[in-house]
Formats: C-alpha cells, structure tokens, sequence
C-alpha cells in the first residue's frame, strides 16, 4: 500500500474514532437520537450538494430507494442510534473497542447468508478469539448484574451485528456509485429517525451550548460525510483488504481522544479484552499468518 493510502488510513481512522469523542461532547445538552438524526440529515445534504457539484443524480426507481431504505436502516439508523444511546451509558473509548468486533460478526453473517465467504479455519479461530476478548471486557459489568453499563455494551454490540447485515445487504448496491449509495441511505436513515426523535424525545425544545452544535457538524461533515468521501477513494486505490485495517486504528484514535481530552479511565480488563480482539481481528485477516507461515517455509 502507498503512503498516501496510508496517510489517508490514518486520517480516516481519526474521523471515525473522532466520531465517539464528538458524540461524549454532543450528549452533554443534545438527547441521543436527535444527535443521531442531525448527523444523518447534515451529512446527506453535504453528499447531495457534493453530487450537484460533481453533475450526478441518484435514480428516482423504486427498487433502488428500497435497497436504501434497508441499507440505511442497517449500515446508519440503527447502529448509531445504538452507539450513541449506549455511549449515555459507557465511555466513547469503550465503545470505539466494542464496534471494532465488527468483522467478526460479519464474518459469521456472510457464512450464513452467502455462498462466496465461507468460515475458513483461521476465520473460525480469529471469532473464537475476538468473542472471548469481548466476553473479558463485558465481565468486570456482567459480574454485578444487568445493569445500564451492561446494557449501553450490549447495544454497541447489536450496532456491530446490524454493520455485518448491512454489509452483506450492500452487495446489492453493485450497479450505482458508491457516492450515490452513500448519499442515498443517508437520505433514507435521515427520515426514518425524523419521526422517532418527536415521539422519544422533544426536538425542538433543545437548547444546545455552541460547543454541542460544534460537535453535530463535526461528526456530521467530518466523520461522516468527508470519511465516507476518504472510505471510498482508498477502497478504489487499495482495495477492501488494506480498507480493512482502519477496524485496528480506529479504537487507538478514540481512545488517545478520550483519555487525553475528555479525562475518561479505562480497567486493565478493557486493554486486556482490546488486545484479544485484535488477536483475534489479525486471525480473521489471515495476512500476518500467512506471512509468517510462508517464511517459516522458507526457512525449512
């Protein structure tokens, strides 16, 4: 991979573990699923105008809007509004760590529903690994019971299993731009939430600090629509594979984030359970230990 891509990873890992800081600033005067529905709405009026400047149109047929539709409840409704609503209970930090569990839920969710990713053995070892990482990070809040730390952890964990949906879904998303894609379900998640934010919360009698509204744009126009801007120009030049490295750069953003601005404190059992995890994030890539073994060939 080129430096540029590299630099590009890196910067997109900023952006999107910058997204749990900004919510942790945003929650202090904004209710999570108004916070969640100005992220969307923001984020797809700026990839609408973004493809008015670049002349595109999304196709106005019914079955495309419907794929979005799904789509946007997958891949945005419902995970952030599970992330956020849990980050009411949970550090960003913590939170950035149990998102990263994403591939291997995805892995177990392609097994399942298609016929091209199958549970290869390294796979299979890397979710063995990357669960019990998790289950050591959930246990010193298990230990005490159901209570709502448990409760925000389990929501970011049904957020990285609805991402795993969401990314078998978007294979049918193969015949328009990604840009279009993007800009489509963030429309389509924009509206779902529109009407949820005035039966659970009250919208309009929010009276947000500056450093609030400063913090929506930022995880709007930054670590939304300028990642998924980044997402796509390094999955053109370096391909999934290499895109898939962000899952380990993330979590070290939001963490340096959170410590190191917002005063948060993690337990050994949560570096000790990041550490699994991506243990068990390097077995699902295989690269590492395809790399070793080919070595270790080479020497007999």
């Amino acid at each position: 991979m080129s430096l540029k891509n590299w630099c590009l990873l890196i910067i997109l890992s900023i952006l999107w573990g910058g997204s749990f800081f900004f919510v942790e600033v945003a929650l202090e005067d904004i209710p999570p699923f108004t916070l969640v529905f100005f992220r969307l709405a923001l984020a797809a009026v700026a990839l609408l105008a973004y493809l008015k400047i670049r002349g595109e149109k999304i196709p106005l047929t019914l079955p495309l809007w419907g794929t979005f539709l799904v789509m946007g409840l997958l891949a945005n409704a419902l995970p952030y509004a599970l992330i956020v609503w849990g980050q009411t209970h949970i550090t960003g930090s913590l939170a950035s760590i149990l998102n990263a569990t994403t591939p291997i839920f995805t892995v177990l969710v392609a097994h399942i529903l298609t016929t091209d990713e199958r549970l290869m053995t390294h796979k299979l070892v890397g979710v063995l690994v990357g669960f019990t990482g998790v289950m050591a990070m959930m246990m010193p809040a298990m230990a005490q019971g159901l209570n709502f730390d448990s409760y925000g952890q389990i929501a970011v964990l049904v957020a990285s299993i609805s991402y795993a949906f969401a990314g078998v879904w978007g294979k049918r998303l193969h015949a328009t731009p990604v840009i279009v894609n993007a800009a489509g379900t963030l429309v389509c998640s924009s509206l779902v939430l529109l009407p949820i934010i005035f039966v659970f919360e009250a919208p309009l009698a929010i009276t947000p600090s500056l450093n609030s509204l400063l913090a929506v744009a930022a995880i709007a126009l930054l670590s939304t629509a300028l990642a998924f801007l980044l997402y796509f120009n390094i999955l053109a030049s370096a391909g999934a594979t290499n895109l898939a490295l962000v899952t380990f750069l993330i979590p070290i953003s939001a963490l340096l984030l959170g410590m190191g601005l917002l005063g948060e404190t993690m337990e050994a059992t949560t570096f000790y359970g990041m550490a699994i995890i991506f243990l068990g994030l390097i077995c699902i890539d295989g690269r590492l230990i395809k790399r070793f073994t080919q070595k270790s060939g080479d020497i007999s």
